[in-house]
Order: structure tokens, then C-alpha cells, then sequence
């Protein structure tokens, strides 16, 4: 059986964490490292060069931050290479930066290691992963900013899609928690948020539970 194994890159200027991170990663079958790099630009680079399904990428390096990495990254056209920004930092404002910069998952060291391998998979998928540490924070953040109208993208929801989106930027992310809020099929939530995501753009449940918050999307059909 050939099953392709995920292509993963380490970005960190802390050798030990870069290590660390290696031999996590070199136990399971299904993934491969491809390489380690400690600055940001060497993340772009060899990203590109070995088409690098997911980069796990510090912040803060010498030279290009992880922020501008990843936003060059994100901006390539092949969008090959997804970006999961793994930080020492919960600071609101980075992972407003990060998620910003077209990163799909913010995960902290100290307390996100456990579900890396999560993050991995779901980043392959062009599939959104955060921190439960930074989820609500990140989008008390941006409600505290400002409101704005409901864009002519949001109008296109439905009514129920509109209910389900409302829930995952709540912070429900599972589509099992936000059935059972709405009293809905798994199958329900799973096909209207993908309805949602194509209708608006966006790649991954992180990107729409932000875009939500922003664009000031609520149940507006109850």
C-alpha cells in the first residue's frame, strides 16, 4: 500500500526545539521531515524547493520572522505549503499577525504538544487549528475592535448557514458541538460549512470563524 506521507518542515532558531520537534515527528509512519531551518527566509526557500506540505514555523528568528515567512508562503501561487506558527507566545496581537499572515493554526509549545499531530493532519487538509489557550482571546480581540456592516459575501448565507457559522465563531469548533447546539446532523453542520467557506472564499474553519467576528455575522435567523 502507498500511502503519501505528509512532507513536514521545522522552522525554529532553537536547535533543542527543532530536535525535539524531529524526533516527535520521525516516530510516525506517515509523515516525513524534510528538513530543519532556523531563520524565516530558509523557511520560504526550502519550503518551496521540497514542496513542503505543512511548515511548523517559530515567530521569532533571526533576519525574516516567521510572520513575513508565512505570509510569503501564503501569497505563492502554488499554495503548496501550509503554515502551523508554533510559539512560545499567546499575545493576542500575534495571533492576530500570524492568522493574518495566512498562517492555518497557532499552537503553543508549552501546551499544545499533544495535539501537534492533530494540527499536522487537519494543516494538510488546508483544515484550521488553534490553541485552546488563544481561541477565545483571539476573538474577544476582534469584536472589541470593531464592528462592521454584513458584507454582500455574508448576505449570500443562507439562514441555517448562518446559524452554524455564528456557533464555530463563538468558539464551538467541533462540527459534533455545534450539532448539538443547533440540534442538527453532524452531516448538516459538516455541509453547510463548507457551502460557507466556498461562498466566501476562504480555505479552512479558522479563516471563516475570523472572517465571521470581522464582517459581524450572527444568528440573525433564530
Amino acid at each position: 500500500m502507498n500511502t503519501k506521507r505528509i512532507r513536514v518542515l521545522i522552522a525554529d532558531d532553537n536547535r533543542v526545539v527543532r530536535r525535539g520537534l524531529r524526533l516527535q515527528l520521525e516516530a510516525v509512519p506517515d509523515i516525513v521531515v524534510i528538513g530543519e531551518v532556523g531563520n524565516g527566509a530558509d523557511a520560504v526557500t526550502v519550503a518551496r524547493n521540497e514542496k513542503a506540505d505543512v511548515v511548523l514555523m517559530d515567530l521569532q528568528m533571526p533576519g525574516m520572522s516567521g510572520i513575513e515567512a508565512t505570509r510569503q508562503l501564503a501569497a505563492d501561487s502554488t499554495r503548496h505549503s501550509a503554515v502551523i506558527v508554533m510559539t512560545s507566545f499567546a499575545f493576542d496581537e500575534y495571533v492576530r499577525d500570524a492568522l493574518d499572515a495566512g498562517a492555518v493554526g497557532y499552537l503553543l509549545k508549552s501546551h499544545d504538544s499533544a495535539h501537534l499531530l492533530d494540527a499536522i493532519y487537519a494543516a494538510s487538509q488546508r483544515q484550521g487549528v488553534v490553541s485552546t489557550r488563544v481561541t477565545a482571546p483571539m476573538l474577544r480581540e476582534f469584536v472589541r475592535r470593531r464592528r462592521v456592516p454584513v458584507s454582500e459575501a455574508a448576505e449570500l448565507l443562507t439562514a441555517a448557514e448562518r446559524r452554524v457559522v455564528a456557533v464555530l465563531s463563538s468558539g464551538t469548533t467541533s462540527n459534533e458541538d455545534i450539532a448539538a447546539f443547533l440540534n442538527v446532523s453532524v452531516h448538516t453542520v459538516r455541509s453547510q460549512l463548507q457551502s460557507a467557506l466556498k461562498k466566501v472564499g476562504l480555505a479552512d474553519r479558522t479563516q471563516l470563524a475570523l472572517w465571521a467576528v470581522r464582517n459581524n455575522v450572527d444568528d440573525t435567523a433564530t
